[in-house]
């Protein structure tokens, strides 16, 4: 958590000011009609709301300093609603769906929405928001928050909102993707970078959490570079798994100048040195991030490869001298093929850096595919013409099966547009499939008659 900059705390003291001074906070004080709070949070949530995406995009280590200048009395709990879903969202949950660590933040939020005096009308608009934090908290610390409100209604209102259903694990992960749902287009994590052994163990799986958040935003990420330097330039990390991943997140996936890729390159090249395995280490790493959502590219790979220093003869080298004739020369080129099964070959089937090889040709597959238009399915039949190439190359189920998938997505989407059984679209998409998915493997004879066949509609039973 970090302070507010002044222009962003001089930004809520001034709306602070303005919800003082407002005729229409007079009026609700004054009638005390729920009408009229509605009518401040219009008037003046938008603003904060304003002011609060661009402290998540520009300065996100800031947010919940924001967010606890919020909880003060004179903003009337304006954007208390919005900030409590946040919180809720913000905690890293378990396989069983469960808060790692107790949600401090949550918590207090919540203490003060209960202290507000606007608290009955708040309290409308929060119920399903307290039944998901309340879901993933465990019981006792749902106990000792109730201990601490003394007023029964409250503390009524509030056990009301355990809901048994959320005990069963498949009903919490339901509730959580459609409540998650509403925030989809929201940006709001944040986090404290570690500054010692002990909070690197507690702290990193949420910086890991924080740090992919933004990769797939793609935002301004210069305000917290200088923590990703402090932690890297940190002994007392230098040699652990985080110090790999850091270096890992880093290298791929962040902008750099000059200064900080040779600073970057002197951390990285220490590491390969004084780590124990640190090619294979690395080589898992990198795997698991190409098995995880993050869209790692040849951009990424490119960043990562200026780093590493070619004098030193590991698999790590090897594997970015072939990525980068990948990357430079296309992956339809002869002989970047040629040089692949050369490399693959060299290497057991299932190792590691063959996986990692594996992995970087089909992310090509797949962003082609994925972004290739109904109209342009030439262009696929063409690509289409290397897959057995590479197929034999790896020999691996996986892979194909992965292949299938990505292709069948596509054919489903032309067959849905192209739907003139006569058309020559249809009859080419037709074709193609009969002939090249049956000796890709990817279908046989009569799942291809299963798949083109007309399905008609079921007559209504006579009565």
């Amino acid at each position: 958590m970090k302070p507010l900059n002044n222009e962003y705390l001089t930004g809520l003291q001034l709306i602070q000011k303005d919800i003082q001074e407002s005729d229409i906070l007079a009026k609700y004080l004054d009638e005390e009609e729920e009408e009229d709070y509605l009518a401040l949070r219009e008037a003046f949530e938008p603003r904060i709301a304003t002011l609060y995406k661009s402290v998540a995009a520009n300065h996100p280590l800031q947010l919940v300093t924001f967010e606890k200048e919020l909880l003060k009395d004179e903003y009337e709990s304006m954007y208390i609603t919005r900030i409590l879903g946040f919180a809720v969202l913000r905690g890293e949950i378990n396989d069983n769906c469960k808060y790692i660590r107790p949600q401090a933040h949550f918590k207090e939020i919540l203490m003060a929405i209960c202290n507000s005096s606007n608290f009955d009308i708040i309290r409308k608009r929060i119920g399903q928001t307290i039944q998901m934090g309340f879901a993933m908290s465990s019981d006792i610390w749902i106990t000792n928050l109730l201990n601490d409100i003394s007023n029964k209604r409250i503390r009524y209102f509030l056990q009301g909102q355990k809901n048994p259903k959320f005990r069963v694990l498949k009903e919490r992960k339901i509730a959580l993707a459609r409540y998650k749902n509403q925030f989809k287009n929201e940006n709001f994590f944040s986090v404290s970078f570690p500054k010692n052994p002990t909070e690197l163990k507690i702290q990193f799986s949420e910086v890991k959490l924080f740090l992919t958040q933004r990769i797939k935003q793609a935002g301004n990420n210069s305000s917290f570079i200088p923590d990703i330097k402090e932690f890297l330039n940190n002994p007392e990390f230098q040699g652990t798994d985080e110090y790999m991943e850091m270096l890992a997140y880093y290298g791929f996936f962040f902008d750099k100048d000059d200064a900080s890729v040779a600073e970057l390159k002197t951390n990285f090249s220490r590491s390969r040195n004084d780590i124990e395995d640190f090619e294979n280490k690395w080589l898992d790493l990198v795997l698991k991030i190409h098995s995880s959502d993050l869209k790692l590219n040849e951009i990424g790979d490119q960043q990562m490869s200026v780093l590493v220093d070619r004098n030193v003869d590991d698999k790590i080298t090897r594997l970015y001298n072939l990525t980068d004739e990948i990357h430079t020369k296309t992956y339809t080129n002869e002989e970047v093929i040629e040089s692949v099964k050369v490399f693959y070959n060299s290497n057991p089937g299932k190792s590691p850096i063959n996986e990692c090889v594996r992995a970087t040709i089909y992310k090509y597959f797949e962003r082609f595919i994925i972004n290739l238009e109904e109209d342009d399915y030439n262009e696929f039949f063409e690509l289409a013409k290397i897959f057995p190439t590479y197929m034999g190359i790896f020999d691996n189920q996986q892979f194909n099966q992965n292949l299938k998938e990505l292709c069948m997505r596509y054919v489903k989407k032309l067959t849905k547009k192209f739907v003139d059984k006569r058309g020559k679209a249809y009859q080419d998409v037709k074709r193609f499939v009969k002939v090249s998915f049956l000796d890709f493997g990817f279908m046989n004879e009569k799942q291809i008659v299963e798949f083109f066949k007309t399905k008609r509609a079921r007559k209504p039973k006579s009565a």
